[in-house]
């Protein structure tokens, strides 16, 4: 496991140097997604799929309406690189996207199997959360008492994330 941490976090650095020193804006907002799916994959190693699910969803939302901008935005293309070394870009950044696909698909093995569950951390709610927390329900109480600002900071990012949506498309709209 810390094996495969460690190789995905270092295409992770690698992805975020090629963001900051990317010539195209396009392809900066590309290293940059290789980067937060990256973190995908790592949330999913350390079994943490709830983390993963708001990543992935962040991520690709955020990916779309950044490229949309880029795209809609007037610039103009400039012809940076010569034509060998754009298809040795291009080829790395299969070979990148190949290695990160493989390391998704062991972390998704790594997990538990649909419906069978871990009482790992979980055990100590089940039992004694009722009493704990004179709630009649058992996920309004753990919810609540237990995980009270983790649910308040999960709230936040897709509050903060809808409000920036929104600002956009108003923005665009206004246009």
């Amino acid at each position: 496991m810390e094996v495969m941490l460690s190789v995905i976090i270092g295409f992770m650095i690698i992805a975020s140097i090629t963001a900051i020193y990317a010539k195209d804006l396009l392809s900066a907002i590309i290293a940059q997604g290789f980067v937060g799916y990256g973190l995908v994959i790592c949330f999913l190693i350390l079994r943490a799929p709830d983390l993963a699910i708001i990543q992935i969803v962040m991520e690709t939302v955020t990916l779309i309406i950044m490229v949309a901008v880029v795209l809609d935005s007037s610039r103009e293309e400039f012809d940076i690189m010569p034509d060998k070394t754009q298809g040795v870009t291009i080829a790395a950044s299969f070979l990148f996207a190949l290695v990160l696909l493989i390391y998704f698909n062991r972390a998704i093995s790594g997990l538990d199997r649909f419906g069978n569950h871990t009482l790992r951390m979980s055990e100590a709610y089940v039992t004694g959360a009722a009493e704990q927390t004179g709630s009649a329900n058992l996920v309004a109480g753990v919810l609540w008492d237990f995980r009270g600002y983790d649910t308040l900071g999960e709230a936040t990012v897709l509050f903060t994330a809808a409000i920036g949506v929104i600002t956009i498309i108003r923005l665009v709209g206004k246009k």
